[in-house]
């Protein structure tokens, strides 16, 4: 087993290459794009767009020390059968809402452009992705299932937001038993202290949902780390 160790707080996180996955989480134009949904509430996208080139680098070591990479989007099927009606009528309090039209097409619909993730963290054809109907990566998917399948023990994420989708699947995870690595400046949130004190909650109390870490100290690890197979890195 390949072994990494990457500085975070609250303490070092540690983990075999061969059993860990990297989850990207719900980058979308829905969230990070101008005329999606995020924004048609008056958000400022700009933020959701910070973790863009972070998560690029994350990506490109990933996908050269071979880790399997996985992706999720937030969203419903067109018919709208899986969406509560609760959460269909909060989405329409604040003005456009869950199914839709807008100027990407359908809100939060699976198959729409403002549905899909952003071209500059398109998946590789070889990558999984995750549909979700709900905030948390483990409602009602089989993103466990696929996992345990793998024999995944460790979670390196990133995504938006914060304190929404992001915090909700490291909650999620820490219950099923998963080690998580949150990389801070791989998320963003609408408000910049919805950000900050999610962060604070994830490593809180030694760490109850993950640790923390950067983009910089993930890729450092990794890339001095040996490659399965001999594998020589661009």
């Amino acid at each position: 087993m390949n072994r990494v160790s990457v500085q975070a707080e609250p303490h070092e996180f540690e983990f075999e290459l061969e059993r860990a996955a990297l989850l990207v989480i719900d980058m979308q134009h829905d969230f990070c794009s101008p005329g999606g949904f995020l924004s048609s509430r008056g958000a400022d996208v700009s933020r959701m767009r910070m973790p863009i080139a972070p998560l690029r680098r994350v990506l490109a070591t990933c996908r050269a020390a071979g880790l399997t990479i996985i992706h999720t989007r937030e969203g419903h099927r067109p018919d709208l059968a899986d969406c509560p009606p609760s959460k269909l009528l909060k989405s329409r309090k604040a003005g456009r809402g869950i199914g839709d039209e807008g100027p990407l097409g359908r809100v939060l619909v699976r198959g729409s452009r403002s549905h899909a993730i952003i071209e500059e963290l398109a998946p590789a054809p070889d990558e999984i992705v995750v549909d979700k109907p709900g905030k948390g990566a483990f409602f009602a998917t089989d993103l466990d299932l696929i996992l345990r399948t793998k024999a995944i023990t460790h979670l390196i994420i990133g995504g938006v937001s914060t304190n929404v989708c992001v915090q909700s699947t490291a909650r999620e995870a820490a219950d099923r038993g998963y080690w998580n690595l949150v990389l801070e400046d791989c998320c963003a949130a609408a408000l910049p202290e919805l950000h900050r004190y999610s962060i604070e909650m994830i490593k809180y109390g030694g760490g109850i949902f993950g640790c923390v870490s950067t983009a910089e100290a993930f890729v450092g690890a990794l890339a001095a780390a040996p490659v399965p197979g001999g594998v020589v890195r661009p």
